[in-house]
């Protein structure tokens, strides 16, 4: 994949510069050149938290330690901020990588450090047997449906357990 953007790293430079002296609005900063409004906040943020250097083009992808990835993916889950906000504070080049991050937490992956391996965030699913899939279901409904506790007593994925529990008391 190529890594060369319809705007080069000097124009955007330019471009938020431009902004940031108050000469112009995102919005017609964005029609001129051609680029959604969102392609240009994402630059003001880059260069908010990296300054004018992250909007250079890279030679190579960015790599954040699994560490910063948890963190981050946290802050955003306990509400501490936006993606654009929690970008900053944690200097995360692009917003699109957080929601990445959020998602694949969300969906049991694991987030891992950049080209390293990681730590496991939470348990990805398994094969199970029937009568192991009534076991936990009977657990999860006598644990007020306690999808997180029954899905790590039993080393399943939350999204396992709660598929299983919906159609068992939809179903029987």
């Amino acid at each position: 994949m190529g890594r060369k953007g319809k705007i080069s790293g000097s124009e955007k430079i330019a471009t938020i510069e431009k902004y940031l002296r108050g000469e112009d609005s995102l919005n017609h900063l964005a029609t001129v050149l051609d680029v959604h409004i969102s392609s240009v906040q994402q630059w003001l943020q880059t260069y908010q938290s990296l300054g004018p250097e992250g909007l250079l083009s890279a030679s190579k992808n960015s790599a954040y330690p699994a560490e910063l990835k948890d963190a981050a993916v946290k802050d955003y889950l306990v509400g501490a901020g936006s993606y654009m906000e929690i970008c900053k504070r944690y200097g995360i080049k692009s917003t699109r990588q957080l929601r990445h991050w959020v998602m694949k937490y969300t969906g049991h992956e694991t987030l891992k450090s950049s080209g390293t391996g990681g730590v496991a965030a939470m348990t990805k699913g398994r094969a199970t047997t029937f009568d192991e899939r009534v076991e936990i279901v009977k657990y999860c409904i006598e644990h007020q449906s306690n999808y997180a506790e029954t899905a790590q007593k039993f080393q399943v994925s939350y999204q396992q357990v709660y598929s299983w529990t919906n159609k068992y008391l939809d179903d029987g």
